[in-house]
């Protein structure tokens, strides 16, 4: 980090008058009749300046408390110093914060880890010995005199920041200096996280996006306060994760997509530059492998670990069910050892997601069987096992998570497993799935969980979704995005946005925040946001949004007829039953989207 100047130094006169002041002493010098005259300037534009033009209760998600004070408005000009008094961990999010307002406001904004915290004017992060705030809450003041963000922890800050963000014009997500008045709106803020957990889902397998693309969503998730990013890592259609004890993985699993695309996959330095940016911006990544089924790509790659008899060929088709690797096999188990430990040491987090679900072709003890076996390797490697609900009926672990993506609320087998210990991650597949269409004519998504507007992606509960499974054995919420007929960057933000602001309300703000009307009221200032940061959404017809250039939507292509299953593994007659990835026609993405390459 460069070398920054003191508080002294950067507060010139004011600050050493203050001190004298504090002291008994009269000031070093009188103020200059010039500084008196900017002083004077600056209060009377005050009184004629209009006030900030977003309001304080118009953050999404909604905070826990808010106290608006019309008349304590602050401005940013451009002398503002962003300063943190309490370490590194402050001063990172400090950084964090500079980075965020530069490029519109044009201003200099330094960051200084100065010994004062709260001096008058410009923007203090300050760490805390506040437990009821907790590692993620914080406490945003905001008054003429200057802006404070107080919180216990830097995860906390960083909320508080992003919240500070959405409080400024919406102007400020330009990448270029833009002529504004940069006011904020005065009063106070007091906020903390729902739930412990809030996610997303980026599958990488069925189409492989490249580092850059995984970074922009990490991107996505921070604004919104979500704290994890799951990324689903391998499926019949490709393996995306190098793993050294196993090279012909990636080399040869991991070429080939959805569509005859072609594919790629992580290197280990690609992969750790992933989770090293997401963890600046606090967000856990959750890898998962998905097992025992959904592995045709693997077993491409190592024909040995499919059951006797099968010869597996490459698929880029949209079926599932067909594939598993032999739980009879002690090979098997070398392989899922082998693979869960090397993710392992690359993944910091304390999650470890083994899929677990549409293995149709295994039988009922035999998948008992190899879940129970795979879930003690991953509590031996450290880590706590997380699964698609189908896990439900094997034996439970200490800590293990279900991640419930039902369309039917009444399960009484995940119930039960809930009675045992286990806790929910809910993905309600009506509400939560991401790549459903919002509408009979969007040009991209699938139905088979119906249509999942705005107003459906937001009004469910967490907490009293599941029949017989009470809030306290919730974990949290998380979105997920299938990528069939996804294919492109713009495709993924126009299956996010609106909804992902939606999702995050949920698992952030107290229930009794929830409201409809009101939530897509403060969502409508936030089109103009994602159109000065080049985000494409959907301009859903439930909001009221400002008038603006309209966003980018993905073009509707011609239907491309789906790959059929390999002949050696095929898959059953009749329809599929519903599931996280069911088969959908694929659609090729706009003619100007990025290409995406292998990995090399």
């Amino acid at each position: 980090m460069s070398t920054l100047p003191s508080a002294a130094d950067q507060d010139g006169p004011a600050l050493s008058q203050q001190s004298a002041a504090d002291q008994g002493r009269l000031p070093l010098r009188e103020p200059a009749a010039a500084d008196l005259a900017r002083t004077a300037a600056r209060a009377a534009g005050d009184l004629l300046a209009p006030p900030a033009p977003v309001r304080l209760d118009d953050v999404v998600p909604a905070p826990e408390q808010v106290r608006p004070d019309p008349g304590a408005d602050y401005l940013l000009t451009p002398d503002a110093v962003i300063r943190v008094s309490t370490g590194p961990a402050a001063l990172a999010v400090a950084e964090q914060l500079a980075a965020l307002l530069r490029p519109a406001t044009g201003y200099p904004l330094p960051v200084t880890d100065a010994a004062r915290p709260e001096p008058a004017g410009g923007i203090a992060l300050v760490l805390v010995d506040d437990e009821t705030l907790g590692p993620e809450g914080y406490q945003l003041d905001i008054t003429p005199a200057g802006v404070r963000i107080a919180a216990a922890g830097p995860a906390g800050l960083l909320h508080g920041v992003q919240t500070l963000r959405q409080l400024l014009p919406a102007a400020i997500e330009s990448r270029t200096p833009v002529a504004e008045r940069w006011a904020l709106p005065g009063g106070s803020i007091t906020d903390r996280p729902r739930f412990a957990y809030r996610g997303a889902m980026l599958d990488v397998a069925r189409h492989f996006f490249g580092v850059e693309d995984v970074l922009r969503v990490v991107d996505h998730l921070s604004r919104y306060k979500l704290n994890h990013l799951h990324l689903h890592l391998t499926d019949d259609q490709g393996w995306r994760i190098a793993v050294d004890s196993w090279p012909r993985l990636a080399a040869v699993g991991g070429v080939g997509e959805v569509g005859d695309g072609p594919g790629g996959f992580y290197t280990k330095a690609d992969y750790q530059r992933i989770v090293a940016y997401a963890a600046e911006r606090h967000i856990t990544v959750v890898p998962e492998i998905d097992l025992p089924g959904h592995t045709n790509a693997a077993l491409v790659a190592y024909p040995e670990l499919a059951p006797a008899g099968t010869v597996p060929t490459p698929y880029t088709g949209t079926e599932v069910g067909f594939s598993y690797v032999d739980p009879a096999s002690e090979r098997t188990y070398d392989f899922v050892t082998d693979v869960l430990a090397e993710v392992t040491a690359m993944t910091p987090g304390p999650w470890l997601h083994i899929g677990g679900d549409e293995a149709f072709k295994v039988k009922r003890e035999a998948y008992t069987g190899f879940v129970e076996r795979a879930q003690r390797i991953v509590a031996g490697l450290g880590k706590t096992v997380v699964g698609w609900h189908q896990l439900a009926p094997a034996g439970h672990v200490d800590g293990r998570v279900l991640q419930w993506w039902g369309t039917d609320a009444d399960d009484p087998t995940t119930a039960e497993a809930a009675r045992r210990g286990a806790r929910l991650l809910l993905s309600p597949g009506n509400h939560a799935y991401l790549d459903m269409k919002y509408a009979p004519d969007t040009p991209i998504g699938h139905d088979w969980a119906g249509l999942i507007d705005l107003r459906r992606s937001y009004e469910w509960d967490p907490g009293a979704h599941v029949t017989g499974v009470p809030e306290t054995a919730v974990l949290g919420v998380e979105a997920p995005l299938w990528t069939e007929s996804v294919t492109s960057l713009p495709e993924v933000e126009f299956m996010l946005f609106p909804r992902l602001p939606a999702l995050a309300e949920l698992g952030w703000s107290p229930r009794a925040t929830h409201d409809w009307d009101r939530f897509r009221d403060r969502l409508a200032g936030h089109g103009p946001r994602w159109t000065a940061a080049g985000i494409t959404f959907h301009r859903s017809p439930e909001v009221s949004w400002p008038t603006e250039a309209p966003a980018e939507v993905p073009a509707e292509a011609p239907t491309a007829a789906p790959a059929a299953a390999p002949a050696a593994a095929p898959v059953p007659a009749g329809p599929m039953p519903a599931g996280p990835r069911p088969a959908i026609p694929t659609q090729p993405g706009p003619d100007d989207a990025p290409a995406t390459a292998p990995s090399v």
